[in-house]
């Protein structure tokens, strides 16, 4: 469904030596690399770095996972995030969970960040998603209208070491592999694949100017011709049907209708409804208090913009499986010419990589999404900000949908599947380097296969791993332990 090449320029510029790195500016994270005393500047130097650190870490020996102790504090970390989720809707992300050992995955990154905060890892750090599996990817569209593939979802993104990323994400490739039928064989070759992607496009990105790298996007075109012949007139008519109009225009006759006169969201609960306390004049209160806080967060062309808008309603809407339980509010807007606007505002708490990776340069957890997904991203939504309500909760603010385009995995075959994987790893490798030192990595890294084939036996062995908290998970709710909702 999607495309494997990653668009760039063939120039080539000579590296930059002794160039002088800028001072972070307040409350924003710094990459200076630092390897024992000695800041590295040259290339040369960066590459030279990352291949001496093959002697701390061996690249074959990410390949080993070992389950360590009973594995006990599983329950316990899940239990741990319930505290922070409504308990209406804590059965419903038990509910999605249990559906499938690919589905617990996407719902237990916080089970995974722990797992991988007692393996080895080479000591290089970037801005890692946190979250990173193959349903986090998908098309989208900026500003421009222009359709891009890259990561989606940066809920959890953080400074952490660069190699979390890349095992959540061929571990994917497995679950989904087996997901569809595959044999562990295939899922392994697709795992190694993701992972030589991501190896090969570093080393691309490490020998580009800096600005080349920031310019570099999987676009359309790139989606469209690394398809089959046969798949790519249905490819092209589901992209221009997803950009013909907005995605608040594609949504609004979905969940809104006209009640009593006045324009508002359809409730559908448990995953649509709307709370209480929305119309207590405490709460509207609060809400437009917190408009205006999201509005200072814009840039001022994108205020004026937004001004054209009034909220009209809004309501609690469930998404996802992971976030499930936080609290995220959809909210309907409508301009003078009544034209809809859906914004998306979405609780933002702390990322699981901070309890092993370290705190957040930003106090606002909002903020730390907002910027992490400018950082890693090509092109971000232009209605990003952020916002806290009086009760301490934070959020951070998107639109609904933009011509997103999801993928199909359940319709992959082998093939397709390991294009889509070989996609993944591309465009991680360009948010990597935009978010951290492509030249070290990919002087660690190499130019041998040995990381990608270690990456393989990790996906195979962390994907049994998953089956079996699954299984533990389903025990639990089976023996009334949990309490799950089924869709």
């Amino acid at each position: 469904m999607v495309g494997n090449s990653v668009t760039s320029v063939p120039l080539k510029l000579p590296s930059v030596r002794g160039a002088p790195r800028l001072p972070a500016k307040p409350g924003h994270p710094s990459f200076s690399i630092l390897v024992g005393d000695a800041k590295l500047a040259s290339t040369a130097d960066r590459f030279s770095a990352g291949k001496a650190l093959r002697e701390k870490v061996p690249r074959d020996g990410h390949g080993a996972w070992k389950r360590r102790g009973t594995r006990s504090d599983l329950m316990r970390i899940l239990r741990a995030e319930d505290a922070a989720r409504l308990p209406n809707l804590v059965p419903i992300r038990y509910g999605r969970m249990v559906a499938s050992p690919f589905a617990f995955y996407r719902g237990a990154a916080a089970v995974m960040a722990a797992d991988l905060a007692r393996m080895p890892v080479s000591g290089i750090k970037v801005q890692a998603c946190g979250d990173c599996h193959l349903l986090n990817f998908g098309g989208f569209a900026t500003p421009e209208r222009n359709i891009l593939f890259d990561i989606n979802d940066f809920d959890e993104t953080l400074p952490a070491p660069w190699e979390w990323d890349v095992k959540r994400l061929v571990a994917s490739c497995v679950l989904a592999a087996r997901a569809i039928g595959l044999k562990d064989s295939s899922g392994r070759d697709i795992a190694a694949t993701c992972a030589r992607s991501y190896r090969k496009v570093l080393r691309e990105f490490s020998e580009m100017h800096p600005l080349q790298v920031w310019y570099t996007r999987v676009t359309v075109d790139d989606l469209i011709e690394a398809q089959s012949p046969g798949r790519r007139a249905a490819m092209r008519r589901q992209i221009e049907k997803a950009v013909s109009r907005t995605g608040s225009e594609l949504d609004f006759p979905k969940i809104a209708e006209m009640t009593g006169g006045h324009i508002g969201i359809r409730d559908a609960a448990p995953l649509i409804y709307h709370p209480e306390m929305l119309h207590t004049p405490d709460f509207l209160k609060a809400l437009g208090h917190a408009f205006a806080q999201y509005r200072d967060t814009l840039e001022d062309d994108r205020r004026v913009l937004l001004d054209r808008y009034r909220v009209v309603d809004a309501a609690i809407k469930v998404v996802g499986v992971g976030s499930v339980g936080l609290r995220c509010w959809v909210a309907l807007l409508m301009s003078a010419s009544n034209d809809p606007l859906f914004l998306q505002f979405k609780e933002a708490i702390q990322s699981v990589l901070e309890p092993h990776s370290g705190r957040s340069a930003y106090a606002h957890h909002g903020q730390r999404v907002v910027m992490g997904q400018r950082l890693m991203q090509p092109a971000s939504d232009m209605f990003l900000g952020w916002f806290t309500l009086p009760g301490g909760q934070q959020y951070y603010v998107r639109q609904l949908h933009d011509a997103k385009i999801k993928p199909m995995i359940e319709t992959f075959d082998s093939d397709e599947l390991c294009d889509y994987a070989k996609a993944c790893g591309r465009v991680l490798a360009r948010a990597h380097a935009k978010g951290g030192d492509a030249c070290l990595i990919s002087g660690y890294l190499g130019t041998s296969a040995r990381f990608d084939e270690a990456m393989g036996d990790f996906a195979i062995a962390y994907a049994d791993q998953t089956e079996r908290d699954h299984a533990e998970l389903k025990a639990a709710v089976r023996k009334g332990k949990i309490e799950a909702y089924p869709e």
